[in-house]
């Protein structure tokens, strides 16, 4: 099949050592708030392994003594006491099951809760490294593996094992010497399970891959279902899935002839111990030195002590598969945040001015093949000369790249700064940086005159209210979606906000009204209404600092006046950063920065920029002059020299 469905998930899938006493340490750190019910769950096996010696002992007595003798009250006694073992043995094995499987599923809700938790904090970058469906496994497949190993595995095989001590120390002391002969194909067994287990360990393997590529192959195809329909390309889909899972079906077709041939395999030996009882057991019943009593417990013991053989070879896939699955999940829980919490933090005035600041701000996004080259050395006294700094060296392409190189600028407070560019300029890096999604690698940037890497995170975020042209909505209703949960944004403030960026029209339209459930990222929406649902959000929310993020970009025209004008109410009292392609949104601002090639080139007023002639009136000719009257060729030529 072709790699491109399944190359990325081959790490993804590597199987590790089939135990690891390491993660197994430290998987059964779960078990200890609940190791009251797990010494029960031990204790209940336990009485549940010494219960089945019951039955072939009680089958003795009343072979060698009861019929013999012809003693029918001691035969009613002996047939109580089997039915009573049988009966205790049901009431203990019930117990158990339903105790063990408490115990998984509390440790699969505490490790769920840890891992989301866990996920919260992280920082952006891990989430681009990490695809969404690869950490959806670790929530849910991996955890429920684990649940396995919880529910089946770590008690139940003491219980295996206990079992297999336990018959075979009843044999040796009913007799030694026909135990001995019993468990002389205990060799032979070792040998199978040794032979089963490395076949079905690769085959486990394979499984687990081709399983890894339906899911991402599907994920994908599905994802994209609009593109392979719009195209017609349906049936090429169609035929690569079917030699996907063709690959999936021919694994699990391996592996069941493994199985098929372990378990027949278990039963013939198996007979053949029955066999070597019948032959040594009856010979020496006919010389009168074994009573048929004995023989006939031993060939139940066989029976016995073969089942928990197969289930400990069957739980070695399981373990492995835990194995497997908790080296992922400790993966993702010693993932460390990029951006950490500050170690001595300082807090923000409590009524901030909401002034910003940057401060020869220096990024390049991780790359995890090469590092940034350093940036130049900071300016001495006399400043840094004219014009931009140099490149930085290892700069080339192919190299890791400066995003923003030395950007200053300050925003006063309750001004209103727009922030304007060619696509790949840096400005929605700008952004990332003011949220402390990411770190710069030089630089520093202020709130208030506070440094923003030694602020708490909730609490300088909860100062900015960001809108991105990529509105997420939850499949909830318009209400959550405006106040996301926010106990202390009642009913009355939500449908405020609302009203005052003109949601409020398409929303009492709805059937439902605040109530109405608006489906998966609100499919239910047109662009523009889910993008006013973002400035309601953000109004709702009643930041100090107001950021936009290219947010009238996928409205029309029609409606973008109608933002706009609910935005100049937003923004009124508010420092506002706003990041917009189209100049027609950004001509009312009280500052223009200009970005070209991560670097801050002009700043002004829309006139004053227009008026010196450089990038930012080419990027408005581009725009506006273009569908206009022709320029004057003199004019056009100079802002062409003007500009870089």
């Amino acid at each position: 099949m072709s790699n491109d469905a399944g190359v990325a998930i081959h790490e993804e899938e590597a199987l590790g050592k089939a135990y690891d006493a390491r993660l197994m340490r430290r998987l059964l750190r779960y078990l200890r708030p609940y190791r009251g019910a797990v010494a029960l769950a031990v204790a209940l096996l336990l009485t549940s392994a010494a219960l089945q010696l019951l039955g072939p002992w009680i089958t003795s007595l009343v072979l060698d003594h009861a019929i013999p003798r012809g003693d029918l009250r001691f035969l009613a006694t002996l047939t109580g006491a089997f039915f009573g073992s049988i009966l205790l043995a049901f009431a203990f094995e019930y117990a158990q099951t339903v105790l063990t499987t408490w115990i998984g599923q509390r440790v699969m809700y505490d490790l769920r809760r840890e891992i989301f938790g866990h996920l919260q904090r992280l920082s952006l970058p891990y989430f681009d490294r990490n695809p969404v469906g690869r950490l959806m496994t670790r929530v849910t497949s991996d955890v429920e593996v684990l649940n396995e190993l919880f529910s089946t595995g770590v008690v139940t095989v003491f219980g295996d094992v206990f079992t297999l001590f336990f018959i075979a120390g009843a044999m040796l002391l009913m007799d030694w010497r026909l135990a001995l002969v019993t468990l002389s194909v205990m060799p032979l067994v070792f040998v199978v399970v040794f032979l089963f287990r490395a076949r079905i360990r690769e085959a486990y393997r394979e499984i687990r891959i081709r399983l890894a590529r339906i899911n991402a192959y599907l994920q994908e195809r599905l994802t994209g279902i609009t593109v392979l329909r719009l195209f017609g390309r349906e049936q090429d889909a169609a035929a690569r899935f079917r030699r996907i899972d063709r690959d999936y079906l021919d694994a699990h077709l391996r592996s069941i002839r493994y199985y098929a041939l372990f378990f027949p395999a278990m039963e013939v030996l198996g007979a053949v111990a029955l066999a070597l009882i019948i032959v040594y057991g009856g010979s020496k019943v006919l010389d009168g030195s074994l009573t048929i009593g004995v023989v006939a417990a031993f060939l139940q013991y066989v029976r016995r002590f073969f089942q928990p053989i197969q289930d400990l070879s069957e739980k070695y896939n399981m373990l492995q598969g835990a194995m497997a699955s908790s080296e992922r999940i400790f993966n993702l829980l010693d993932a460390q945040p990029s951006v950490p919490e500050p170690a001595a933090p300082l807090h923000l005035p409590a009524h901030g001015r909401g002034e910003i600041e940057f401060r020869d701000v220096w990024f390049a996004y991780p790359s995890p093949a090469v590092a940034p080259a350093s940036p130049p050395p900071p300016p001495g006294r006399k400043g840094r000369a004219e014009g931009p700094p140099p490149p930085p060296p290892g700069d080339g392409p192919g190299e890791g790249q400066w995003v923003l190189r030395g950007i200053s600028f300050r925003a006063r407070p309750g001004e209103r700064i727009a922030i304007v560019g060619h696509t790949g300029a840096g400005k929605t890096t700008l952004i990332n940086l003011l949220m402390r999604f990411y770190e710069p690698q030089r630089g520093q940037i202020l709130f208030d005159g506070v440094p923003i890497d030694r602020v708490p995170l909730h609490e300088l975020r909860s100062r900015i209210g960001l809108v991105l042209q990529d509105v997420f909505l939850f499949s909830r209703d318009i209400a959550y979606n405006i106040r996301l949960g926010r106990d202390d944004i009642d009913d009355a403030r939500v449908r405020e906000a609302a009203a005052r960026v003109g949601a409020d029209r398409f929303i009492e339209r709805l059937p439902g009204g605040y109530a109405q459930t608006i489906g998966e990222r609100g499919v239910t929406l047109s662009v523009g209404q889910r993008q006013l649902l973002s400035f309601a959000r953000a109004l709702a929310f009643d930041p100090l600092v107001l950021v936009l993020d290219e947010a009238t970009s996928s409205v029309d025209s029609a409606l973008e006046g109608q933002i706009q004008h609910a935005l100049d109410t937003l923004m009124r009292g508010r420092t506002s950063i706003v990041i917009a392609h189209r100049l027609s949104t950004v001509q009312n601002a009280d500052r223009i920065l200009v970005l070209h090639r991560g670097e801050l080139r002009e700043e002004g007023t829309h006139h004053e920029l227009l008026e010196r002639g450089g990038l930012y009136a080419r990027l408005h000719e581009l725009q506006f002059v273009q569908h206009g009257p022709a320029p004057d060729p003199d004019k056009r030529r100079s802002r062409a020299a003007a500009a870089p």
